[in-house]
């Protein structure tokens, strides 16, 4: 039997998950997550780096974002300073760097995909 199937729920942190599957999802999903995790693997940045690197992200969202990645341990914020201008560094956690492989998987699928069914573009023509 599949590991995932042993058991009817499987539970992380007090919350409770129908699968594996689910509970990844839920850390690492939805439109931007994998995106800034993606944009962490080669060492901490500071927030202004990831809004130059992913600027079609709103600052709201990607706050938010930040916040639910690390409130879920798979980045930590160092926070450098006491008075303004403080500085804030993101990146991964152990726990987040475990996710590294899956991320280079995603990235080398979805490079296959524009290869063999779209293109890479420079502009987007509205």
């Amino acid at each position: 039997m599949k590991t995932e199937c042993t058991s009817n729920y499987v539970k992380l942190k007090g919350k409770i998950y129908p699968c594996t599957v689910s509970l990844t999802m839920d850390l690492v999903g939805g439109k931007w997550k994998a995106v800034i995790l993606y944009h962490l693997m080669e060492g901490e940045k500071r927030y202004h780096e990831l809004r130059k690197e992913i600027p079609a992200v709103t600052e709201m969202t990607l706050s938010l974002q930040l916040k639910q990645l690390e409130k879920d341990g798979l980045i930590e914020r160092k926070v450098f300073g006491k008075k303004p201008p403080i500085k804030v560094f993101y990146s991964l956690t152990a726990f987040g760097e475990s996710f590294v492989p899956v991320l280079k998987a995603i990235t080398e699928w979805g490079n296959k995909a524009v290869e063999d069914k779209g293109e890479f573009v420079n502009t987007i023509d509205v």
